[in-house]
């Protein structure tokens, strides 16, 4: 019975389209969308301007996404009126897909919902460098169901936005400095004043090294084969990667030309003697 009905809304739908008159509606249906999505272009743009000039880039590009939606969504409905089509024929036989549309509406609905509380909250925006979980990358596009970043390694990865909500979001450029944190070890034999003179004296000469903040130099803890050191070096966002690659050759090589040995795990074994 379910299949008989089925075929029947089926085949109610596509008689439409025999219809004698149907085909000399096409070119004023042609008009008519041609027309909606000139109207609505126009809006986009306008709309556009306006919230570029008053609102954050993130919200002013989710604006000009609904109202592309928006734009689609009538341009369809135009379709469908102009050429006299019985959407409830149409409805009626995607029935059975409702369970499954229903269900990935939800998870739609959910991404809509996160996307405009990231888009209220501020966090990043685009052209922000991000990381999610073990992913990061520059944010390239903020949509209504997910943003789209580009890694370090040119992936191109959509993360929804529900995820976004439920993760946590680190902005690594929000702010115009950073701290770099390296960390260095000593042999136990080493005088830590000259060490510590020494690294602020590396860092001082360093030319991605900002002089304010100070560096930071911490003497953390004993490990099993010297002494770990932390240096917090604070540098513009931009020379992140000149930073860390210049900073490691200037402390080796200082290092190495002040005897100041740099340890590695190592095992001493004492033998002792079996008296007879």
């Amino acid at each position: 019975m379910k299949t008989d009905v089925l075929f029947s809304n089926i085949t109610t739908f596509l008689s439409q389209f025999a219809s004698a008159d149907f085909y000399s509606k096409i070119l004023g249906t042609a008009i008519a969308i041609g027309l909606v999505l000139i109207v609505f272009g126009i809006a986009n743009r306008i709309v556009s301007k306006m919230a570029a000039a008053a609102l954050p880039q993130p919200r002013a590009f989710v604006i000009k996404k609904i109202i592309r939606y928006a734009g689609y969504v009538v341009a369809i409905m135009t379709l469908f009126n102009a050429l006299g089509i019985d959407l409830s024929a149409l409805l009626g036989a995607a029935g059975i897909a409702g369970i499954a549309v229903g269900f990935a509406a939800q998870t739609s609905v959910s991404n809509v919902i996160s996307g405009l509380f990231l888009v209220s909250e501020k966090h990043f925006q685009i052209g922000d460098v991000i990381q999610v979980g073990d992913v990061s990358g520059v944010v390239q596009s903020i949509d209504l169901l997910s943003i789209k970043i580009q890694t370090f390694d040119n992936r191109y990865i959509r993360i929804p936005n529900e995820t976004l909500i439920k993760t946590n979001v680190i902005n690594i450029t929000r702010f115009p400095i950073r701290r770099l944190d390296v960390w260095v070890s000593v042999a136990y034999t080493s005088d830590l004043e000259r060490v510590r003179t020494i690294l602020l004296d590396v860092a001082g000469k360093n030319p991605y090294v900002l002089d304010n903040p100070e560096p930071l130099i911490v003497f953390d803890k004993f490990d099993s084969s010297g002494i770990n050191i932390l240096v917090g070096l604070w540098f513009e966002k931009s020379e992140y990667l000149n930073l860390k690659n210049s900073i490691m050759v200037d402390i080796h090589r200082r290092f190495a030309e002040e005897g100041i040995e740099i340890p590695y795990p190592k095992l001493d074994v004492f033998m002792r003697e079996t008296m007879v």
